[in-house]
Formats: C-alpha cells, sequence, structure tokens
C-alpha cells in the first residue's frame, strides 16, 4: 500500500495551464488589465474622514437619551442597560445581568 502526501498539493489536468505561447499569455493579460480610475466623488468623501487621534475639540456631539424602559433594568455591577431576559438575580433590590453573574 502506497503512502499518501496530505500536504501535497493537488492538481487537476484542468488546473494546469496549457503549453501556449508567451505572446499569447501577454496578449490575453493585457486584454483583461483595466485601468485604475479615480472618481471624484471618492476622493471628496474620503475628506470627511476623521482620523484616530485627530483634534474633534471643536465638534459638537448631539446625544439623544432614552429613560430606562419597563421591561429593561441597570445592571449593579456594570451599569449597563440591559433587557430583562438578561437578568440573572436580583438581591436587595439590585439586578445583575448574566454577563455579569455569568
Amino acid at each position: 500500500m502506497a503512502t499518501t502526501d496530505y500536504d501535497a498539493p493537488r492538481t487537476r489536468p484542468e488546473d494546469e495551464p496549457a503549453n501556449e505561447s508567451l505572446e499569447a499569455i501577454q496578449a490575453q493579460r493585457s486584454a483583461t488589465v483595466q485601468t485604475a480610475v479615480i472618481d471624484a466623488e471618492d476622493f471628496d468623501t474620503a475628506e470627511g474622514i476623521d482620523l484616530p487621534g485627530a483634534d474633534l475639540s471643536h465638534e459638537e456631539l448631539t446625544v439623544a437619551v432614552i429613560p430606562e424602559q419597563l421591561d429593561e433594568f441597570t445592571c449593579a455591577s456594570c451599569f449597563l442597560v440591559r433587557h430583562r431576559s438578561q437578568l440573572a438575580r436580583q438581591k436587595n433590590g439590585t439586578s445583575y445581568c448574566t454577563d455579569c453573574e455569568g
């Protein structure tokens, strides 16, 4: 019984390149090569992106604050507002989520 080298690359006859001339291969590649075109719209959009570490002190942030809903609770350990389906336990009026009680 012959041993099989499973690390060796497997090739099929249709995967192997045909014996084509160098000129034919170059002509085939040049027909499919496309030049890169920079869209002016994409360039304008890139200017509006802030990189990490950029000075954002002149920016104003507006956040809508929504009060805790009836089906939510605030975890006494991580202080995140969670859905009641993530409630692990309640003790002395404090609630704990499943992540903190894990």
